[in-house]
């Protein structure tokens, strides 16, 4: 009997250690996935820094490299250079990116260089216990913020792609979501245009992921894709930003 799915061997078989449903582990298989069907697992370079994304390298099954809070397009940028026929990419959350990590993502698209970022957008910060993003929504009650973001306290939410897509260097780039069996095959799609794009070394590929986290948003599983759906879609909307010739 021929196989309709079968465990891609981009994943190590491995117990998660994600919270219940926590979308971080479809991501992980998506990118796996894509690199196995190029024939590409040997020749991955992954980057992961602090935050839910640091244990990344227990569950992908490529080389991977930690790199401190923020800095991992800086690291992903050496790696790079120095392997530059090799697939290389960060996976960061909105956490690490957004925040602390702001000036290296804004200078590595800047710079245009040949990697790929995988930024996934969970509105909070998971790891560290539910604290108040960049990427909250307002109104959204977090253990700092405990009685809903506000714009004359903290500003509007952050929008990456939106400000990402204005630099040159950066020449893909997309917002896709996790909540629904749909989005994730979209979700596919914009991270296979991404390795395109970094085969092709055509400048910077950037692909956001709307993402849920259930425990710190205080939500079940089903509830948490529902959020997505009714909340972060209406401020982060779904959509290509930025997009090259050369690539589908």
């Amino acid at each position: 009997m021929k196989p309709v799915f079968e465990f891609t061997k981009g994943m190590r078989e491995m117990t998660t250690s994600y919270c219940p449903g926590c979308t971080h582990g479809i991501a992980h298989r998506l990118i796996m996935e894509v690199l196995e069907e190029k024939g590409a697992l040997g020749n991955a370079i992954g980057v992961s820094p602090v935050g839910c994304s640091i244990v990344a390298h227990q569950f992908m099954n490529v080389d991977m490299m930690e790199s401190p809070h923020g800095r991992a397009p800086a690291v992903a940028s050496g790696i790079k250079r120095v392997h530059p026929n090799s697939y290389v990419f960060t996976y960061q959350g909105d956490g690490d990116l957004a925040s602390i990590g702001t000036g290296e993502i804004i200078h590595a698209a800047h710079r245009g260089e040949k990697f790929c970022t995988f930024f996934i957008n969970n509105a909070i910060f998971g790891m560290t216990g539910g604290q108040m993003a960049p990427t909250s929504l307002i109104g959204q009650k977090t253990t700092t913020s405990v009685e809903g973001r506000t714009v004359e306290q903290a500003g509007k939410p952050l929008r990456i792609s939106e400000m990402l897509a204005t630099i040159d260097g950066a020449v893909y780039v997309e917002r896709v979501s996790l909540h629904s069996p749909a989005e994730v095959r979209k979700a596919k799609k914009a991270i296979r245009t991404a390795f395109e794009v970094q085969e092709k070394k055509l400048g910077f590929a950037f692909v956001e992921f709307l993402s849920t986290c259930p425990t710190n948003w205080g939500v079940s599983p089903v509830g948490a894709l529902d959020f997505i759906k009714d909340k972060m879609i209406p401020y982060y909307p779904v959509k290509n930003f930025k997009s090259v010739e050369g690539v589908k």
